[in-house]
């Protein structure tokens, strides 16, 4: 058993089988945590400056470019006919204690930093991690997007097309037809029809394990089987080996 050890750990006992048996193992672990491990947190200052003709910035990138440019069309028409704006935004994961509302708020004031310039403006956010997803306005369109309709874009028009499978695509293009029209001042046209009978939450959150933990649990595990199978192995094949003779 002595022998065995000190075969088992010696240099270049431990390169040959490492090369061979380890270092495989490895590389799919560590392929494996890019998988499970939590996306990337996104701050307000991460953000990046707002360009004039910005109207949807999709850093969760959920939007096709096809989709993307519709909506772009529809916002920059409706700015150009009544000077109001909406700005739509995705992010992967918001930073730890913020909430949809609070970075919605923060990144408002980042980019419209006097009341002038907040007057006409309207953003949606959403993280796309959980779907959850906040409207921030000026007082100038208030009137118009009244807290009662900004409530059901946020937990109807995205809640109803993100609970059928995560339809970003139809769910934005339903929202930026639906502001746009409100605040174009036309009648409300209301959330898209439901065949069956969705329940909707007052605040809408996919329901989503995302536990940091459990991945970094998965990983420790992974690293460990990496390191004890090929040791196990090589173990049992010295002991099948034909003893030498005395």
């Amino acid at each position: 058993m002595l022998q065995i050890l000190k075969q088992l750990f010696s240099y270049q006992s431990y390169q040959k089988y490492f090369t061979r048996l380890i270092l495989p193992v490895l590389v799919m672990v560590l392929s494996t945590a890019v998988f499970i491990l939590p996306a990337h947190a996104t701050g307000v200052y991460e953000i990046p400056s707002l360009s004039p003709d910005t109207w949807i910035l999709d850093q969760g990138e959920v939007v096709s470019r096809a989709n993307e440019g519709e909506i772009n069309g529809v916002l920059r028409t409706l700015s150009k006919k009544t000077g109001n704006n909406v700005r739509i935004v995705t992010i992967r994961r918001f930073d730890y204690g913020e909430t949809p509302l609070s970075f919605a708020q923060g990144l408002f004031t980042q980019w419209f930093t006097d009341q002038e310039q907040q007057n006409h403006e309207t953003l949606l956010l959403i993280d796309t991690l959980t779907n959850g997803a906040a409207i921030v306005s000026g007082n100038a369109v208030k009137p118009l997007l009244t807290d009662a309709i900004a409530n059901s874009v946020v937990n109807e028009t995205l809640g109803v097309a993100l609970r059928d499978g995560n339809k970003y695509n139809q769910a934005f293009l339903d929202v930026s037809d639906r502001l746009s029209a409100v605040l174009s001042g036309e009648a409300d046209p209301g959330p898209p029809k439901v065949v069956d009978n969705v329940q909707v939450e007052g605040t809408f959150t996919k329901a989503e394990d995302t536990d940091q933990g459990n991945a970094t649990a998965w990983v420790i595990g992974l690293l460990i089987a990496a390191t004890v199978i090929p040791m196990a192995t090589y173990y049992i094949y010295q002991i099948n080996q034909p003893s030498s003779g005395q």
